[in-house]
């Protein structure tokens, strides 16, 4: 692919999916402990074997039920959580995962007094040890943590660029580098969150690459 059909693939592919999966679930993302905290409830919803829209909604439910800190997630019942998965069609998974968020809410209380940025300086800006810290919530695993990691590199700048597995797939699907670094390397640090999700959506949803290439014909 040429240089020029490069960057004409990476802007259709941001003008159409230009959206974190943290901006889908209304999470505004900075550094402080809400947002944070919301975002790992989010990696934990969209790491099971569940599309991607039921997770964003369950994670809207939980978050309007006032489950949008550690403490409110602790402090709710199990049939809450449970409740508000549902009315977010996340039902296959709803009565482990109510389990598992409350023992996640209680670590994260327990370890970081409720502030995932506790976890940051103890990683050290060690990145390997970050994902392993990460997966030490109960239904975090590789994936969990990977999903966490794309999302947070835009207000975690030592994190950047996060561009996993599932994220190389994407470009592949769209004949961009399978590089990281020269994959990274297409668009500015302020849109690497965005960009990675969009790749993910390419890896997981074919519409998503025809979706692209129609457009990049058209132009």
């Amino acid at each position: 692919m040429s240089r020029s059909d490069t960057k004409a693939v990476v802007r259709a592919l941001l003008d159409e999916r230009a959206r974190t999966y943290a901006e889908e679930a209304g999470i505004h993302l900075k550094d402080t402990p809400q947002p944070l905290y919301r975002l790992l409830v989010l990696a934990h919803l969209l790491s099971a074997r569940i599309r991607a829209d039921i997770a964003v909604a369950a994670a809207r439910a939980l978050f309007a039920a006032g489950m949008k800190d550690a403490r409110h997630m602790r402090d709710a019942t199990w049939q809450q959580r449970v409740d508000a998965l549902g009315e977010g069609g996340y039902r296959r998974y709803d009565e482990r995962t109510a389990t598992q968020l409350g023992q996640v809410a209680e670590l994260v209380l327990d370890a970081y007094g409720g502030d995932l940025r506790r976890m940051r300086e103890k990683a050290g800006g060690d990145l390997d040890r970050l994902r392993a810290l990460l997966q030490e919530a109960p239904g975090i695993g590789p994936a969990g943590a990977d999903i966490f990691l794309r999302e947070v590199q835009g207000v975690w700048p030592e994190v950047a660029p996060y561009l996993d597995g599932r994220t190389l797939d994407g470009a592949k699907r769209l004949g961009l580098p399978a590089d990281r670094e020269e994959l990274a390397g297409l668009v500015g640090e302020a849109d690497l969150p965005a960009f990675a999700a969009a790749l993910v959506r390419a890896a997981l949803d074919k519409d998503v690459v025809e979706g692209v290439r129609e457009t990049v014909n058209e132009t």
